[in-house]
């Protein structure tokens, strides 16, 4: 079985990319468990002080494998694990977008301490537009985004550039496509600065807004994404964007 996702470590940088070009680094089953795993594996690590999270090919994460999911497979119990890992990591994790990100690859997106992005790179929470619900990914959106546009985002599954993504929250930089390596760099060089146990230590204490429900709200959000990609209206919003037509309630 070819390997989707690879973990390289660096003079203290882990970084770990996607790569499952073929399948617009959808969040396949195959995908999450090895994804968690080199999550596993870099905090595990007593050398690594950064962890970076990447993609190979022009998609950093389309979201959740729609071809598994109207087959009735429904994202289990990876998924929220992965977020609650990132998001607790006790070592900074850094996501480097080169290509767009939809849906689920969002909630990577907003789960890592720092996003740098390429000023082409497009966003978009597109659940609502296939009959579900960004129900999981709100655990770590929620509290990157501006509410306002939360709502509007959220509801409408409009698609958004960089440059928005930055004002309403979800990144921290945006630079021209040949500067991305550079400005990711540039914060891994300055992390890798900071003690380890600080780095630690910070982050939890920036973590504590919300530490202790995290477990309770993903498990919670997983029961209600679980009940929408399983009801009728999901059912017909997955078969017509695989079908590439407008799902039944479209006027």
């Amino acid at each position: 079985m070819t390997e989707l996702v690879h973990l390289d470590v660096e003079r203290g940088i882990a970084t770990i990319t996607l790569d499952s070009q073929s399948n617009r680094n959808a969040l396949s089953a195959q995908l999450r468990q090895e994804l968690a795993g080199h999550l596993d594996a870099a905090f595990a690590d007593d050398s690594v002080r950064v962890i970076v999270l990447t993609h190979a090919g022009p998609v950093f994460c389309s979201g959740m494998d729609l071809k598994e999911a109207s087959g009735g497979a429904v994202a289990g119990q990876e998924f929220p694990r992965i977020l609650e890992s990132i998001w607790n990591s006790p070592k900074p994790v850094v996501a480097r977008l080169a290509g767009p990100a939809r849906a689920g690859g969002l909630g990577l997106v907003a789960a890592a301490d720092i996003a740098v992005a390429a000023d082409p790179v497009s966003f978009a929470f597109t659940e609502v537009r296939i009959g579900v619900v960004p129900a999981v990914i709100s655990v770590t959106v929620l509290p990157r985004l501006l509410p306002r546009a939360a709502n509007e985002l959220f509801l409408t599954g409009e698609t958004f550039d960089a440059a928005r993504a930055v004002q309403v929250g979800l990144l921290n930089s945006v630079v021209p496509g040949e500067h991305l390596n550079d400005e990711v760099r540039r914060y891994t060089d300055m992390l890798a600065l900071g003690g380890p146990i600080a780095l630690a230590a910070t982050k939890a204490m920036l973590r504590a807004q919300r530490p202790e429900s995290m477990q309770d709200d993903l498990a919670q959000m997983l029961e209600l994404s679980g009940r929408h990609f399983t009801s009728d209206e999901g059912k017909e919003g997955m078969a017509a964007f695989l079908e590439k037509r407008k799902a039944s309630w479209v006027p």
